[in-house]
């Protein structure tokens, strides 16, 4: 089984100390990890599979599980590419949020941040989605252009509008841009992961033994509200499955 969807199946932490272990995946310096780093992290883990996960408090092990979660999608077992890190996230995307956010007088002030932050927004979610369903490189194209387009009109209307059309009210006119644009984020999580509950994603048990592929999984985490092939291809009450970060 891959080792990352072993982690997030098998270790059953607190909220607080999820919290942590994502704040570590955060790390800024997880975007530096060379590939020779990452593979020993790897093959530590996967020599030593039975007993690391609860070996958290031996550095080494933590360390090695910090870099393998942060740069191997736990689906496919592949490297994310740097730039879509989890780590990345953040240093990426805020200096696009600000420009989004300022009060601007030109159009061209307005569509490069936004188009900018939609593009990234979308590649993102495409790249860390779920990897268990088949998309081919033409639909993953058309998908993507489809989901730029639409949440980069959606975010520079309104701003036109407000460009257009002084708005009196302050408080509008300061929080209506970050409502814009929080939106906008929903919606290019929702249509560029719009064909897991269409295709359906991989259902597995505590094991790592596939049970199927599910559509309610990729709107749903209840085992009894999958469907009921799922449900009597197993006595497992509780499966699992990945719906990206």
């Amino acid at each position: 089984m891959e080792p990352n969807a072993h982690f997030w199946m098998t270790e059953r932490q607190s909220f607080f100390q999820r919290f942590v272990q994502w704040t570590e995946l955060l790390d800024p310096t997880n975007l530096f990890i060379s590939i020779s780093k990452i593979e020993k992290a790897r093959q530590l883990l996967l020599t030593n599979e039975d007993g690391s996960i609860h070996d958290l408090q031996d550095k080494r092990i933590q360390a090695a599980w910090n870099r393998s979660l942060a740069t191997v999608h736990p689906d496919n077992s592949k490297l994310i590419p740097g730039p879509f890190r989890p780590a990345a996230l953040l240093p990426f995307t805020a200096p696009m949020v600000f420009l989004s956010l300022v009060q601007v007088k030109s159009l061209k002030s307005i569509i490069l941040p936004q188009l900018s932050f939609c593009t990234y927004s979308t590649a993102f979610n495409l790249i860390n989605g779920n990897k268990s369903y088949h998309r081919g490189l033409y639909e993953t194209v058309l998908l993507a252009t489809g989901v730029i387009a639409s949440t980069a009109f959606f975010g520079i209307l309104p701003r036109l509008l407000l460009m257009k059309n002084t708005v009196k009210n302050v408080f509008l006119r300061e929080t209506l841009p970050a409502a814009i644009l929080t939106q906008v984020s929903a919606l290019s999580v929702a249509t560029s992961r719009s064909l897991e509950p269409l295709r359906g994603i991989e259902v597995m048990d505590k094991e790592g033994n596939v049970i199927g592929y599910s559509r309610r999984a990729g709107t749903k985490i209840q085992c009894s509200k999958l469907e009921q092939e799922i449900q009597f291809a197993t006595e497992e009450t509780e499966l699992f499955y990945n719906r990206g970060v």
